[in-house]
């Protein structure tokens, strides 16, 4: 008779590995993406969001960039702030991750919670515009 193949090793691992998996960008921790400057962190985007920053931030970016910088003052003094925002297209940067973030999404504001997996992308991606039917 053929012996049974070993048991596959499962997908998620066990509770103690999924708590030591650390997030990474491109190679990089959190903690290491913080302490980049921007100019280090915008290499490591994709073509089109590299040349939307380096174009230069837009007013109304300018202004979401302010009030999440607020907020996350505020955070470290125990306050919790949602910061509403119409701007959709803003890249999400490792300074927002742990803020909420309330995004339009043309009927209502979605509260989103920024986690590390979020950076890199745009905060429009997290507030779908439209329902499944």
């Amino acid at each position: 008779m053929a012996e049974l193949p070993p048991e596959a090793p499962k997908q998620g691992g066990t509770e103690e590995e999924l708590k030591k998996r650390v997030f990474l960008f491109h190679g990089y921790t959190m903690d290491e993406l913080r302490r980049l400057s921007m100019d280090a962190f915008i290499k490591l985007l994709d073509a089109r969001k590299r040349r939307s920053l380096l174009r230069g931030i837009p007013k109304r970016q300018k202004k979401l960039l302010e009030k999440l910088r607020a907020a996350k003052r505020a955070l470290k003094k125990g306050k919790t702030v949602v910061v509403r925002t119409h701007v959709r297209d803003m890249v999400v940067l490792p300074e927002f991750v742990g803020l909420t973030v309330g995004i339009y999404n043309g009927m209502t504001f979605l509260e989103i919670l920024i986690v590390p997996e979020m950076v890199g992308r745009y905060i429009g991606e997290f507030a779908p515009t439209n329902k499944a039917v």
